[in-house]
């Protein structure tokens, strides 16, 4: 049976398993450290081109974090040592900075979470890098689609698998696979809690959606079949197939009345071709 948690400003939050359920006052905090996260990502549309590194685009997110007096939270969260993850072609989430070129024709993910006065705005976005073959264009424009799908019926009184099962079905009418492996995540003073967001699933399963739950959907969608698999970093998910992969990830809150955005780009930047 689904737990929820009313949450007081002054409660210490644990990871227990339990829906937090935040009051009024505290969707301002996500209000500002969603607006930094897509920020962040409207600065990223210029300065992703061929000849970039992703370490450069590490760089850079890391500069524009601390410049919004935030830290990035990904920054030595389990180990792992930078500031965002930059996730290439068929490098489905988690892909590590380094010395990596963009090339003509890439489509890459960033995916940015600032840590503002202690709460979490967590987002990415697909960026095409010069031109890009329209079956890499089509495939970012549905997943795209299937992330405001599923947002369309983020709403109280629905159920999570809603979102999942909206998704999904977007996703495979177009033929592509729906990563399963990795989902959307509760947030807020905490990085990663309760619920998961899969996004695939059946309609009228799963916790009922409440007002104060706020959390991230962030379909990934392959243009194969479903099946990722971990590289030896243990970060890196990449498709079995070599297939490309499409990611955006928004966080939002469950309103009275369906749901408010918290990383909508304030340069309507939401989509490429920025």
């Amino acid at each position: 049976m689904t737990q929820y948690q009313t949450v007081e400003s002054t409660d210490v939050l644990l990871r227990d398993g339990t829906i937090k359920l935040h009051a009024p006052e505290h969707f301002e905090g996500m209000r500002k450290a969603g607006r930094l996260a897509a920020e962040i990502l409207d600065e990223m549309a210029p300065f992703v081109k061929p000849g970039v590194t992703t370490g450069e685009i590490d760089d850079l997110v890391r500069k524009l974090t601390l410049d919004g007096g935030a830290v990035p939270a990904t920054l030595g969260y389990r180990g792992y040592a930078h500031s965002c993850c930059v996730s290439i072609n068929h490098v489905v989430c988690h892909g590590i900075p380094g010395d990596k070129v963009l090339k003509d024709g890439d489509i890459v993910n960033i995916d940015v979470t600032p840590l503002l006065d202690g709460w979490h705005g967590d987002s990415s976005r697909m960026y095409l890098v010069g031109d890009v073959p329209l079956k890499a264009r089509r495939l970012v424009d549905v997943t795209y689609e299937c992330l405001m799908i599923g947002i369309e019926h983020a709403k109280p009184g629905a159920k999570l698998g809603d979102i999942g099962a909206a998704i999904q079905k977007h996703a495979e009418a177009n033929r592509y696979g729906v990563v399963r492996e990795f989902c959307g995540h509760g947030l807020g003073r905490l990085f990663h809690d309760a619920p998961e967001v899969v996004h695939a699933g059946h309609r009228g399963t799963g916790p009922e959606l409440k007002p104060g739950m706020f959390f991230t959907i962030e379909p990934m969608i392959n243009l194969g079949k479903p099946g990722v698999k971990l590289l030896e970093d243990g970060w890196t998910a990449v498709t079995r197939d070599r297939s490309l992969s499409a990611q955006f990830e928004h966080s939002i809150g469950i309103t009275e009345t369906g749901c408010e955005i918290f990383t909508a780009s304030p340069k309507g930047l939401d989509k490429p071709p920025y």
